[in-house]
């Protein structure tokens, strides 16, 4: 069976890796989900150690069925899979001492902005900086002075937590990361500009979490869609400034749907298991990811 998973996913290591599959129990997986399991379980290898990871960080979006339902299907697939489990809505301590590590550092400071107000400064300056996923934070709230940031978060105002880029880029340098496909790149985080990486009522967000929990696991090559490229970027910087490892990563194409669009559970993709009660088996899923158009 892994020998069919690599033909399917076009992928055959030549070293064993560790590697890991980390869906947000947020609805059920499709085929975009078994596409990217099937790649990470593949760039395995021989002897290596395939981990799922559930990134259930946002409570208000996820639930326990859904959780249940991602282990279902992955049997049905018939991948195999570590025992060990982490959930991410468990793993707090480690999160909240990478921000104090950040903060010890001074690399992280707190935006009082809502949402609305960025969209209306950027929308009244002309210039505003542009990245690959929009326009850029314009940092409104990083040069507010030291007891203006404790008087408001004494006040109780509601706050973010986001990463000085620019201040992170000084301590470390120049850096790169090297993709499968892209080969060696260097570290460009300013392109996203800075992140956030906590809000109120999540603790963590997704560009800390999977910094943090790849250290944790060990994971050796980071497999996912080529959507994520970009952020790389910013988990390359996170890596030096924590100190944590860098893996390899492969970012591999996305799988779309008849219109041409990228498979996403908000757009109502078909579910793994609404095929599977419609007589799929596991070769048909292999055949459809394997004809399925790039998203």
């Amino acid at each position: 069976m892994p020998e069919r998973f690599q033909a399917v996913c076009g992928y055959r290591p030549v070293v064993a890796h560790v590697t890991r599959f980390a869906p947000s129990p947020s609805g059920h997986l499709h085929l975009g989900h078994a596409f990217a399991a099937l790649f990470a379980h593949a760039a395995a290898g021989e002897g290596g150690r395939f981990l799922v990871r559930i990134e259930d960080i946002d409570a208000g979006r996820c639930r326990p069925e859904y959780d249940a339902a991602i282990f279902e299907d992955l049997a049905w697939l018939g991948l195999r899979w570590d025992p060990e489990i982490i959930r991410q809505s468990e793993r707090a301590a480690a999160y909240n001492a990478a921000l104090a590590r950040l903060d010890a550092l001074r690399l992280l400071y707190p935006c009082f902005c809502t949402r609305a107000e960025i969209r209306a400064e950027i929308a009244s300056s002309p210039s505003a900086p542009h990245g690959p996923e929009g326009p850029l934070y314009p940092g409104t709230c990083r040069a507010l002075s030291a007891a203006e940031r404790t008087a408001r978060i004494a006040a109780g105002t509601a706050h973010a937590l986001r990463l000085d880029v620019r201040r992170a880029i000084e301590s470390t340098g120049a850096l790169t990361w090297h993709d499968a496909d892209a080969g060696p790149t260097r570290a460009a985080p300013e392109q996203l500009g800075d992140v956030v990486l906590a809000r109120k009522g999540i603790s963590t967000s997704y560009h800390l979490a999977v910094v943090v929990d790849d250290a944790f696991q060990g994971v050796t090559l980071v497999t996912r869609g080529a959507d994520l490229f970009h952020a790389t970027h910013v988990h390359r910087l996170l890596q030096a400034v924590l100190a944590l490892p860098t893996p390899a990563y492969h970012h591999h194409r996305l799988i779309a749907g008849a219109d041409g669009k990228r498979l996403a559970t908000r757009d109502g993709a078909t579910a793994l298991r609404s095929l599977r009660a419609q007589g799929w088996r596991t070769k048909e899923v292999l055949r459809a990811v394997s004809l399925a158009k790039p998203g």
